[in-house]
């Protein structure tokens, strides 16, 4: 079975969409190492979504969060299958490393919880099987959460795109990604930790910025699987970054 990139434009839709006399969306961390972990974290006053739990292995890690987004020490939970037992969260949110996606999706999907990780799905395709398999089996939404998704220029690009009359055919499109460095844009050495670490992130970079081609490319195409694909790695600072 082929296994296609997913997206979050379904959980985007649950987060934005007003929810008019609907209760709101109660949500699990599961892991707060990732740096995007601070976009939930940090959404204090808002009543659309609501962090029930928050479950972080590394204790200094969860009293430096703890500290700084001043929440209750209640949130903060030692054991995610017992966090997921007691709070029957909505959805589960990965913000770990990325081999822990498994980990988190083995612990939700059984319990019927949705999850999203962040991009990449997996840190390899053992793993990336695994979690689709517990996802269909227990008819769960797994989503991944690819940043670009979000940007406003990439709606609009797909709108364009998909105008008849502004675009023809599309026969090839090349991406571009990259940037100065983890470390050089200031990811916090929690994040770090992992986010270098081959078994923990899988392919790194290659992963880390080759899924957002593969994940517009697929929006794009409608979900039309590709003909051919092709890559070209080259290693370097930008100068930007010098």
């Amino acid at each position: 079975m082929q296994l296609r990139f997913l997206f979050t434009a379904i959980f985007i839709l649950m987060m934005q969409a007003p929810r008019a006399q609907e209760p709101p969306l109660r949500v699990a961390l599961a892991g707060i190492s990732h740096g995007h972990s601070g976009w939930i974290l940090g959404r204090t006053g808002k009543t659309d979504v609501i962090v029930a739990g928050i479950w972080e292995p590394d204790t200094a890690l969860a009293a430096k969060a703890q500290r700084q987004y001043k929440l209750p020490a209640s949130l903060f939970h030692t054991s995610l299958p017992a966090m997921l037992d007691a709070l029957k969260p909505d959805a589960v949110l990965a913000f770990g490393s990325v081999y822990a996606h498994l980990e988190v999706t083995e612990a939700a999907a059984p319990r019927g919880i949705h999850v999203m990780v962040e991009k990449p799905l997996a840190a390899n395709l053992a793993h990336a099987r695994k979690m689709e398999s517990l996802a269909r089996k227990h008819r769960i939404h797994l989503l991944t959460n690819y940043e670009t998704s979000w940007y406003p220029s990439v709606h609009t690009s797909l709108r364009l795109a998909a105008d008849s009359n502004l675009a023809g055919a599309i026969r090839m499109a090349r991406f571009n990604h990259g940037h100065q460095g983890p470390k050089e844009i200031g990811c916090g050495p929690e994040f770090l930790a992992w986010l270098t670490d081959p078994v923990l992130n899988g392919a790194g970079a290659l992963n880390d910025f080759g899924c957002y081609g593969a994940n517009i490319m697929t929006a794009l195409m409608r979900d039309k699987a590709p003909v051919s694909v092709s890559a070209v790695q080259t290693r370097g600072i930008p100068a930007c970054g010098r």
